[in-house]
């Protein structure tokens, strides 16, 4: 099916309470969502970058009290997982969509796609458009826009702090008409991917 865009009911998710009660609203209201957003990105990428791309749709099977506090689906080059690979996020927050590419902490190469990004600087600084956001820790809503950012010291950061992580995308506030039209915002993401697809090429290398 057709991704169709989200709706305030969406949104609304995250502000019932209880771990349950919220995750049934999550696999009712915006799994089927992403299971839409997600097989078209997988066909897209799969085509863009000549590997088989897998679709991953966030379970937080590991929590036992705290509600999610957002949710996403990721898009990988590995069937069993995506946290160890660089990955491609689309997920919602109370009052924003994100659309990331994502190198989260429990990447393995870390620090080489560290230094790599360090030593092609002048290639993220090419690529990345100035109203795009970049984040340092995928579990807060907070971003920095790319025109405010030290990009140098953000991936010093990312490449010697364990726990850092280097995010670069795009926010969607929740009240912007191009969340509810769901064509439009698809191609949105494909704009968005294709944009950071040498970054994520780069990090390959």
């Amino acid at each position: 099916m057709a991704f169709n865009g989200f709706t305030e009911h969406d949104f609304e998710t995250f502000s019932i309470d209880g771990l349950e009660e919220r995750m049934e609203a999550i696999r009712e209201r915006i799994q089927p969502k992403f299971k839409d957003i997600g097989d078209e990105l997988v066909n897209e990428l799969t085509s863009m970058t000549g590997s088989e791309m897998y679709l991953h749709i966030a379970q937080h099977a590991r929590r036992t009290k705290n509600p999610p506090k957002d949710t996403w689906l990721a898009v990988a080059a590995n069937k069993r997982g995506y946290k160890q690979h660089p990955h491609f996020q689309v997920g919602l927050f109370e009052d924003h969509v994100f659309i990331w590419l994502a190198f989260i902490y429990e990447l393995p190469g870390k620090q080489e796609m560290a230094s790599t990004f360090i030593s092609e600087v002048e290639t993220l600084r090419e690529v990345i458009p100035d109203d795009y956001v970049v984040s340092l820790d995928h579990t807060k809503k907070d971003s920095t826009p790319f025109s405010d950012l030290n990009l140098d010291a953000s991936l010093e950061r990312f490449r010697d702090v364990k726990k850092c992580e280097w995010l670069v995308g795009q926010h969607i506030k929740r009240n912007d008409p191009l969340l509810s039209d769901g064509e439009a915002f698809m191609s949105t993401v494909k704009e968005t991917v294709e944009t950071l697809l040498p970054i994520y090429k780069l990090a390959y290398k």
